[in-house]
């Protein structure tokens, strides 16, 4: 392999890149990580230079340009990619285009803690309304006025065994995945909800994968272009259900 051949290849401006992830599985060879917080490609060779990843980053941090660099080797990516997955969903593709978060994990949960029914009874559910899914709640209704707003990556609650109790009670529940769904259309969505709507508050709460991080960017650039300064508080969950991170209090607006 000839090597400092002059090329195209990715250059993400590590000053722009907030680490959101969204551009990690959007690379189809695996070439991009989140590391210490920002996106940096993993290796010359694992880049095609095509730039499948530009259209996906909200910081406009990602270009192409030409430079010496290790040729792109197809044999590199296909060693790095683990054996493809089935797909979750309808649509989308099955493998996990490099992003760690849709790695195969086993998890240990303790066998020892009683249910809540043996403890207490049975747990009371916190939930407000039906449904759930961002993609099929009203853009207005009484849902939405006065209300502090809870906007949730689908495995969230599936982690956290005190979802209900911790994160829910009392909020207006907006499930999504930046992964697997379409994120500017949840832009679109969430705009026009932020702009007709009187909202106290927002909480994000996303799992400590990168790909998970682009929910927190799809509320700021939604409250962006709509005008709107709502407090927005950021929570951070880990594969095990406990909460890693919390920013609070905000403005939304930026």
């Amino acid at each position: 392999m000839s090597r400092n051949a002059t090329r195209k290849i990715v250059k993400i401006d590590q000053d722009k890149c907030n680490g959101c992830g969204l551009c990690v599985p959007n690379c189809a060879e695996g070439a991009i990580q989140v590391i210490d917080g920002k996106a940096r490609l993993a290796a010359d060779n694992l880049c095609d230079g095509l730039g499948a990843c530009l259209g996906q980053c909200p910081e406009d941090a990602i270009t192409i340009e030409e430079r010496p660099a290790d040729e792109f080797d197809e044999r590199a990516v296909q060693r790095r990619k683990p054996p493809a997955q089935p797909a979750l969903r309808a649509g989308h593709a099955g493998h996990h285009g490099g992003c760690p978060g849709s790695m195969l994990k086993k998890l240990h949960p303790s066998a020892s803690v009683a249910s809540p029914e043996a403890q207490h009874g049975p747990a009371a559910s916190r939930l407000g309304h039906w449904p759930v899914q961002l993609a099929l709640l009203p853009a207005a209704g009484a849902i939405w006025q006065d209300a502090d707003v809870l906007f949730c990556a689908d495995c969230v609650p599936f982690a956290m065994p005190d979802f209900h109790q911790r994160l829910l009670a009392g909020k207006t529940l907006a499930v999504a995945c930046p992964k697997l769904d379409d994120p500017a259309a949840y832009v679109d969505k969430l705009a026009g909800i932020f702009a007709g709507n009187d909202i106290r508050s927002i909480t994000v709460a996303h799992m400590e994968v990168p790909c998970c991080f682009g929910l927190e960017q799809i509320v700021r650039s939604a409250l962006a272009r709509a005008g709107k300064d709502i407090p927005v508080t950021t929570i951070k969950v880990s594969i095990g259900g406990t909460v890693l991170a919390t920013a609070a209090g905000d403005a939304g607006r930026r």
